[in-house]
């Protein structure tokens, strides 16, 4: 299990874990995947979605499924979350740092996210659908909170296709440092 104090120092230097071929290994990727909070776009496919309340949103109900399901999700060649990741996050978790969105429909888990909140940042790690727009909608939904309560900054990690349509945008090591700095700065509750 990675301690938490080490985990949350790495995320105050802008680093963050991942297994590969069975080992922790740490990045700090050279351009760096970041939601800008006041350019959050979404689709008007997704509005028709969001207003039409065919999912349910809660926060922090299913922490332990939801890294579950993203464990379970496959994707660049596998997954990236083994065992001491979910023992670490779950960790994070219990200390009240590791948060997750989930969405359900007809009281089954269909989709969420979950990530780390530190001052003004959230650090979303990965996300999972079973149903379509169950994930965008979990993320709409952790925007929403994020704006709501002062945070600065969105770190996704990678700008990946699915979350460019929503406004993820990449920035330099230098800029991400600047922005995480800034939201180191601040005070924030995801609570």
């Amino acid at each position: 299990m990675i301690p938490a104090t080490t985990l949350l120092g790495a995320y105050r230097a802008g680093f963050f874990p991942m297994a590969v071929e069975g080992r922790i290994r740490w990045f700090f990727p050279v351009r760096r995947g970041i939601v800008p909070l006041d350019t959050f776009h979404v689709p008007r496919r997704l509005r028709r979605t969001l207003r039409s309340g065919r999912f349910e949103v809660s926060v922090d109900r299913a922490f332990g499924e939801v890294i579950a399901a993203c464990a379970s999700r496959r994707g660049r060649g596998g997954t990236w979350i083994d065992g001491e990741i979910v023992e670490s996050y779950t960790g994070l978790y219990e200390k009240g740092y590791a948060h997750s969105v989930e969405t359900w429909r007809d009281g089954a888990l269909v989709g969420g996210l979950y990530g780390v909140s530190l001052q003004g940042a959230f650090f979303g790690e990965s996300m999972f659908h079973r149903l379509t727009d169950a994930s965008k909608v979990a993320l709409c939904a952790l925007v929403e909170r994020l704006r709501a309560r002062g945070y600065e900054l969105l770190d996704v990690q990678w700008r990946t296709p699915h979350l460019a349509r929503l406004g993820a945008v990449d920035v330099s090591q230098w800029r991400y440092r600047a922005l995480l700095k800034r939201a180191m700065r601040k005070d924030c509750s995801f609570a």
